[in-house]
């Protein structure tokens, strides 16, 4: 006898609350331990899941982390380039997706801080697939970071003769300082010295149609 359709729906839905149990899991796991820390049989016994039955929704360690790179990517576009790119394009924008991240990271969204930083740094020297999708990442923020400046320059409000790729740059050092300085040292200081930083660099390529921010 066939299955009945809401047999085989109950499965799907179960393995898919399964997979994103595990998945909220593993994200703050490689947060704080990096990704190579994870396993299947690691993740079974901590939440009490059968290995079998881990292994039959990600069927690798690799495919395992890939998919942890994925949902933290999906975390980060809710929590840093959702709300900055609800303002309208401009110094305002870019200064907001600044604020968004800093927040990102000071909040503890995952508990490591900026879940890429932490694994970029484990992987950036290495090949393979798990590299490739973090490069990707990386590159994407970067992307949209010099596409916010670039926008700004293109409105008028940075000076035409301003490097975009070269702001880019400098603004995301400083947001990645101030991470790097909180996780290490358990204290906030740094988000605040980050804005006083990143209001000063748009303050020297701002025009006067633009809006020079000012930290709070």
């Amino acid at each position: 006898m066939a299955e009945s359709d809401g047999a085989v729906d109950g499965r799907v839905a179960r393995g898919n609350e399964t997979r994103r149990l595990v998945l909220r899991r593993t994200v703050d796991i490689a947060s704080v331990e990096g990704l190579e820390a994870l396993s299947i049989g690691r993740i079974a016994t901590e939440l009490k899941l059968s290995k079998s039955g881990v292994f039959a929704l990600f069927g690798s360690k690799e495919e395992l982390q890939l998919a942890t790179v994925r949902a933290a990517s999906l975390v980060y576009e809710e929590k840093v380039v959702r709300p900055a790119l609800a303002t309208p394009p401009g110094v305002a924008r870019l200064w907001d997706l600044c604020e968004t991240w800093l927040e990102y990271s000071r909040a503890r969204v995952f508990p490591g801080g900026c879940f890429f930083y932490g694994v970029l740094a484990e992987y950036d020297a290495r090949e393979g697939a798990v590299h490739d999708a973090l490069a990707r990442a990386q590159r994407s923020w970067v992307a949209l970071v010099e596409r916010c400046a670039q926008e700004a320059r293109e409105a008028g409000e940075l000076h035409r003769d301003t490097d975009v790729a070269q702001l880019a740059f400098e603004l995301i050092a400083l947001m990645e300082m101030a991470n790097a300085h909180s996780v290490m040292h358990d204290e906030s200081g740094g988000y605040r010295r980050a804005r006083v930083g990143i209001a000063a660099r748009l303050a020297s390529a701002v025009t006067e149609q633009g809006l020079a921010p000012k930290p709070a």
